[in-house]
């Protein structure tokens, strides 16, 4: 009898130790995982759990975003953070209804070729919404890829191709084995092959680890250097939008003159939002919300 392989033991620990998060229930469908995917892009699950559940609960399908205003996704969005996100998910509800009749489309290329989705979101939803076999590739993956296969301590800052590579390589054959298991390796990223505390005692392929095998212990600090907040335009950005997002109507430029003390940032900031497509001028002296006006009826499908 042959021994299981890397994906089967990853894949049998993530069916006894997943944690329960909704959109991973049956049946969940694809709208709402592809919801999901976006707004897990660099941000934790804690916060996005009760946007994700307000989100879906104000707009169930794409439809039902297509049919609202830009404006009203980024007030929604909140303090998510990166809130050019929810435009992108804004802009790919209307490409969806115009374009698959409302329901997110199955194939990889017809998914690449909405707007804001890009390698890793679509085969994402390909393979949790619709079971089909495509390396779903985030940082949690590319840590245990990295350690478990090349035995190295992690991975590099971003994705290349040889990591998707290295992951189609650890599937299974069979698309609904290799959906599974893409969750799988995932999820071991996250909550036991982490970053700075890996907890090799509990992890499914201990035995098998190159990492583990070569004596080899985590990185002593971060793997990447935090990104500084305090005083970066992306927090004059986040002030400018909490303001705009709690007004009903336009907001005169002197109300956000008062946002940030810096008027050369506070303006750098505030062209950004509008390149963007964030923020949008009326008239000469004061901004709102992009598309902050009666939303306009798209036609049914």
């Amino acid at each position: 009898m042959s021994e299981p392989t890397f994906a089967t033991l990853v894949s049998r620990w993530y069916e006894r130790n997943a944690r329960d998060l909704p959109w991973r229930k049956s049946g969940i469908g694809a709208w709402a995982i592809l919801v999901s995917e976006v707004m897990l892009q660099q941000t934790p699950v804690a916060r996005v759990l009760p946007a994700w559940e307000a989100w879906l609960a104000r707009w169930p399908t794409p439809a039902a975003l297509a049919e609202d205003t830009p404006a009203e996704a980024i007030r929604m969005w909140g303090r998510l953070g990166y809130p050019r996100r929810a435009v992108r998910l804004r802009d790919c509800a209307v490409a969806v209804v115009e374009r698959h009749g409302g329901q997110v489309p199955e194939r990889l290329d017809q998914l690449l070729a909405l707007p804001g989705v890009g390698t890793y979101t679509a085969q994402a939803v390909a393979a949790f919404a619709y079971g089909q076999r495509h390396p779903v590739v985030d940082t949690n993956v590319r840590r245990v890829v990295c350690r478990a296969i090349a035995g190295e301590p992690d991975a590099g800052p971003a994705t290349r191709p040889a990591d998707l590579v290295a992951t189609e390589e650890l599937l299974p054959v069979e698309p609904a084995a290799a959906a599974l298991a893409s969750a799988a390796f995932m999820e071991l990223g996250a909550v036991v092959c982490t970053a700075r505390a890996p907890r090799c005692s509990v992890c499914p392929v201990e035995a098998v680890c190159a990492w583990r095998a070569s004596g080899q212990v985590a990185p002593a600090g971060p793997t990447r250097r935090p990104q500084r907040y305090a005083g970066t335009d992306r927090q004059v950005r986040g002030l400018l939008l909490a303001v705009l997002r709690d007004a009903t109507g336009p907001v005169p430029h002197q109300r956000l003159d008062q946002v940030w003390h810096d008027d050369v940032q506070r303006a750098r900031a505030l062209a950004g939002l509008v390149t963007d497509g964030l923020v949008e001028p009326v008239g000469e002296e004061s901004f709102r919300l992009a598309g902050d006006g009666p939303p306009v009826p798209l036609p049914r499908p």
